[in-house]
């Protein structure tokens, strides 16, 4: 099993699908998992600290989780299947439940668990990106960040 860091939720164009990018912790191998709006604000909320006034639904599992005296151990993105994926929650004592990844990955990021996947998983649907790439990629949107209309006037 790899671990994986969640990148953030980005949205595809022109179809505005939210998607949660993972990345391999130790490669250059990347995940692009297609979710519904709700999860990707739920996702980003994780990402961000927001701490909403009310539990939302991920919160309010964390808290039950709690309540109960059980701990989420892991993540487990296991398989895709017909362009579908599928996750587990690994808790202490062995239970395992059959979950969406990105359920599994909101609880992930509220309780600091460990996202894991397969390597034939990874073999299988993984986007290798060169690290030159990426550091091109990152400088552009640095560029975007900070470039104005103004800075294109004669």
């Amino acid at each position: 099993m790899k671990e994986l860091d969640v990148l953030g939720v980005r949205v595809e164009m022109p179809t505005n699908s939210p998607i949660v990018l993972l990345r391999e912790r130790d490669g250059q191998r990347y995940v692009p998992i297609w979710i519904g709006a709700p999860e990707a604000t739920a996702i980003a909320y994780a990402q961000q600290g927001v701490e909403p006034p009310r539990p939302l639904t991920h919160d309010l599992m964390v808290d039950v989780v709690e309540a109960l005296g059980r701990r989420l151990e892991q993540v487990h993105v296991t398989t895709v299947e017909n362009g579908t994926f599928y996750a587990e929650l690994h808790f202490d004592g062995g239970t395992v439940v059959s979950a969406r990844p990105s359920d599994a990955i909101a609880l992930a990021l509220r309780t600091a668990t460990s996202i894991l996947a397969p390597e034939e998983l990874l073999d299988e649907v993984g986007i290798t990106m060169a690290v030159e790439e990426e550091d091109e990629v990152e400088r552009f949107r640095e560029f975007l960040d900070n470039v104005s209309a103004e800075d294109f006037e004669e």
